[in-house]
């Protein structure tokens, strides 16, 4: 191993799996489960067949957080490979109790370890380690590379059109009047990640897909500072033509420094459902 410092993450984090091997980043899978059956998140199920399987399953899956173990294991292996430390960051813990494995495993780990509360998920996760990455590549130790995902974690802007609510209330993830609403207009939400607390909040619906992604953009956008290099993730769960359209228009109109279009960990696509899409990154200074 090339580092000393070790990143470890989870596979909610969406990162490209060039840069998960570029950055020599370790991915801890979550749990995907429908009925009987469980798969480790991008491992046993990539996430075109578990989209593909969601639109016709009647039943709904469910997830499960790694078992700190899974986590001492990656940990273990850090050592094992010449890290003398780690820092590990993952999804938000107002979003799941991956970050308390993170932490139990940590005791218990042959090398110190750094837990941070990545107070998001996706890409939202991904470019925080992405940032920890390229700071390390810089030659910075643990205090500059928390620094950089902090900084990150803190100007982020993702925001989530949903293609329906169903899937929110299949979770239980809704009030019972918003479940009514839908019922009578059909909307589609739109929801984002609040980088301060890392829960998620709701901004304004819309009546009809097209209407649904113009929101997206235009929302996003008024959260970005103007002028500045932008770093942007455009994700979809499972609606790659309807992704490449929209990235086309943030490059026209924005110019991003940096922007990649990747499918959204099933983990995540099990409260989401299919044909989600999103907009997701941060400016620099």
């Amino acid at each position: 191993m090339s580092h000393r410092i070790a990143l470890v993450t989870d596979s909610t984090c969406d990162i490209p799996a060039e840069w998960v091997e570029q950055y020599q980043i370790e991915v801890v899978p979550l749990t995907i489960i429908f009925g009987d059956e469980q798969f480790l998140d991008g491992v046993e199920l990539s996430a075109l067949a578990f989209y593909e399987r969601l639109a016709r399953e009647n039943r709904h899956p469910t997830t499960s957080q790694p078992a700190p173990r899974d986590f001492l294991a990656a940990y273990q292996k850090a050592a094992d490979r010449g890290a003398s430390e780690v820092l590990a960051i993952t999804i938000s813990s107002a979003m799941s109790g991956t970050i308390q494995s993170a932490r139990q495993a940590a005791e218990q780990s042959p090398i110190p370890v750094t837990v941070m509360d990545g107070r998001n998920n996706s890409m939202g996760l991904g470019w925080q380690v992405i940032a920890a990455a390229r700071a390390r590549e810089a030659g910075g130790g643990m205090a500059q590379m928390l620094a950089a995902a902090e900084k990150v974690r803190d100007r982020m802007v993702y925001y989530i059109s949903l293609d329906t609510i169903t899937y929110l209330s299949k979770g239980g993830r809704i009030s019972e009047a918003i479940k009514f609403l839908d019922s009578v207009i059909q909307i589609k939400p739109l929801i984002y990640v609040k980088p301060d607390t890392g829960t998620v909040g709701a901004s304004l619906p819309a009546r009809s897909r097209s209407g649904a992604i113009d929101g997206l953009y235009k929302q996003f956008f008024r959260h970005i500072p103007p002028g500045k290099a932008l770093h942007v993730a455009v994700l979809h769960n499972n609606a790659e033509e309807e992704a490449r359209a929209l990235a086309e228009r943030v490059r026209q109109e924005h110019n991003p420094v940096e922007m990649f279009i990747t499918i959204v960990s099933p983990v995540l696509g099990v409260h989401t459902g299919p044909r989600a899409i999103a907009l997701c990154g941060y400016a620099e200074d």
